[in-house]
């Protein structure tokens, strides 16, 4: 029985190589570039344990440290890897890695074959599924990063502000309140990988479901990976529609038709959303 083919049959994978390819295909990941983490449930732990590793990796301490992650398993993308890639070659270039019984070391229980590590961003993933399992009661299992033209190019051109980013995506198209009704987070420029970003977007990440990095890209989580992807589609798509029609208007943005604040508040009402108030007029 081939190992391998067994753990990336399960749904869980499936959904975890699909997002992937399609975020490559969207144009979002640029050789290495982005990554994605996934908590397994416990079901899918006791599905695959039996095809893990005859032995495991050595422990690796993070440097980070949750309570609420004690033992538990993630499936993540490679250090260095190309999201292009996971299609071809799941178990090299994706691996699921477990955490000990401190929250604060990881091993290798299956994949990232020919000595692959998680992506260099785990710890900063790993503090960020702490705090949306916190705000989320759980519900939160996806945190995935990425670099969407269009968010990118208007950290360049727009106050690094949340309420400002926010109130531009909401009124760029209707549905936006609708998917991310709390709006975004905005994290200015910081140097990637390091201790000060991973803090700053778990800040956000206790608001939001979705944390932008100046000049770089965007954190977003989600239940599972539709929402997830959803929500990095909706917003990405929205910052295109924004950005086109600030050219088409000369770079201003005072347009001749919005979705005014009174309509935000009329779509919060149809959909029964709590929204975030301090971003309405």
């Amino acid at each position: 029985m081939d190992k391998n083919k067994v753990i990336e049959g399960q749904q869980f994978m499936q959904g975890f190589v699909r997002l992937c390819s399609d975020g490559w295909l969207q144009g979002w990941h640029e050789r290495n570039g982005g990554n994605l983490t996934y908590r397994l449930t416990d079901a899918e732990v006791a599905a695959c344990k039996p095809y893990f590793n005859e032995t495991p990796g050595e422990w690796v301490n993070m440097g980070v440290q949750a309570d609420n992650l004690r033992g538990a398993f993630f499936a993540t993308t490679r250090s260095g890897g190309y999201m292009r890639n996971v299609a071809v070659d799941p178990a090299r270039n994706t691996g699921i890695v477990q955490i000990n019984d401190a929250g604060d070391s990881w091993r290798i229980v299956w994949g990232l074959e020919d000595g692959g590590v998680p992506t260099s961003e785990f710890p900063s993933h790993f503090m960020n599924h702490s705090v949306r399992v916190d705000v989320t009661d759980g519900a939160c299992r996806v945190i995935y990063h990425a670099h969407p033209d269009n968010i990118i190019a208007l950290t360049k051109v727009m106050p690094l502000d949340a309420r400002e980013f926010t109130r531009a995506l909401w009124k760029a198209m209707t549905e936006c309140i609708v998917v991310f009704p709390m709006g975004v987070g905005v994290v200015p420029w910081m140097v990637p990988g390091g201790a000060d970003i991973a803090h700053a977007t778990c800040d956000l990440m206790k608001k939001y479901d979705a944390a932008i990095w100046a000049q770089h890209g965007m954190f977003v989580s989600g239940p599972d990976f539709d929402n997830a992807f959803g929500l990095m589609h909706t917003i990405e798509k929205a910052a295109a529609i924004h950005g086109h029609a600030l050219m088409m208007n000369n770079n201003s943005g005072d347009f001749m038709n919005t979705i005014t604040d009174r309509g935000l508040r009329d779509i919060a009402r149809d959909f029964k959303l709590t929204v975030n108030e301090e971003f309405l007029d």
